[in-house]
């Protein structure tokens, strides 16, 4: 009789043994179903499009949101088309945020440039893109970030060495920066790498450490004499336009003047003219109303009068005379 307390009892062995195979083929049959599931499910984020693969070959393109494939057959790349991406050049973020950390040691080959005059400046840049064209991105250009880099380093070192060092450190940044996205986005399309670059800005712009002592005391002697310029400037836009008012104020008071004098002249001379035709008609009645017109006009003017004759021996004070010609210039005044 077989011992039902023996665990090693063949009779009890073997369905257990079966119940534990079925077990177990019901543990994989859900592992297998779980892989399935979760492997041919897949989430593509709004600023984001899913790239599908299958057996390597690209397939399709899909939008944000849930979507499916065939596991273990489609591979499936997610690109961020609507992020904005950056590079970096001579220098790194560390830490972004509202006091952001960044580090430059260790990328001063990227930075130091020669320029036209044969000068060096130490230029930190930024590339900012987006990826256009998912296939491009992926399939045309082997490892993309990597050639865009190369990219933007050609041609900003192609811009910086075209022009001087003072127009890199001062008025030409902008102009710079313009000119290398172009000549980059003309590589890009050539290339075919789908990228689409939006924006080059240059952060910051100095002189090697070695020189950039010199360099200050140039640009302090610079703003210097620009602010010597414009005050001589200012001066001269002050004081010219002042002695030129006065200068034609000059002018128009002597044209005045010379106006003035030329009438009162012709006015004189046609009094003149007058009194002589008046003359010619009757020279001693003229003569004697000249010479009453002229002492009406003397006699006033002075003090005392004294009337002598011929030989001065009578001296006759005339006071009644001058009282009677002061009444009579008054008289002259009133009329």
């Amino acid at each position: 009789m077989p011992d039902t307390n023996n665990p090693l009892d063949g009779t009890n062995f073997k369905p257990a043994f079966n119940a534990f195979l079925k077990n177990i083929r019901i543990i994989a049959l859900v592992i297998i179903g779980a892989v399935l599931i979760f492997g041919s499910v897949y989430t593509v984020e709004p600023e984001e499009v899913g790239v599908v693969q299958r057996f390597g070959k690209f397939t399709k393109t899909t939008e944000p949101g849930l979507n499916f494939k065939f596991p273990f057959v489609d591979n499936v790349r997610i690109v961020p088309v609507e992020r904005q991406l950056k590079q970096e050049f001579g220098y790194r973020t560390t830490e972004s945020g509202v006091q952001s950390q960044y580090v430059k040691a260790g990328y001063e080959d990227e930075s130091l440039m020669l320029t036209g005059d044969l000068n060096l400046a130490d230029v930190e840049w930024v590339v900012q893109y987006r990826i256009a064209d998912p296939y491009n991105y992926l399939f045309k250009v082997r490892n993309p970030d990597k050639t865009l880099r190369d990219m933007s380093e050609a041609a900003t070192r192609q811009v910086v060495g075209n022009r001087t060092v003072n127009e890199v450190l001062t008025i030409g940044r902008a102009s710079i920066a313009t000119r290398v996205q172009e000549i980059l986005q003309e590589l890009n399309i050539e290339y075919e790498t789908g990228v689409n670059i939006e924006q080059v800005v240059l952060q910051d712009i100095n002189p090697p450490d070695e020189v950039k002592s010199s360099f200050n005391a140039v640009n302090e002697a610079q703003q210097e004499r620009e602010t010597l310029i414009n005050k001589a400037r200012s001066d001269y836009n002050r004081v010219i336009p002042r002695a030129r008012g006065e200068a034609e104020q000059t002018i128009q008071q002597a044209e005045g003047y010379a106006v003035d004098r030329v009438n009162r002249a012709i006015g004189e001379v046609s009094a003149f003219q007058d009194l002589h035709e008046e003359y010619v008609l009757a020279p001693q009645v003229t003569k004697r109303r000249i010479y009453y017109e002229t002492m009406q006009d003397i006699l006033p003017t002075i003090g005392s009068k004294v009337i002598t004759d011929q030989d001065g021996s009578g001296v006759l004070p005339l006071l009644q005379m001058q009282m009677d010609g002061m009444k009579l210039q008054r008289s002259n005044e009133e009329n």
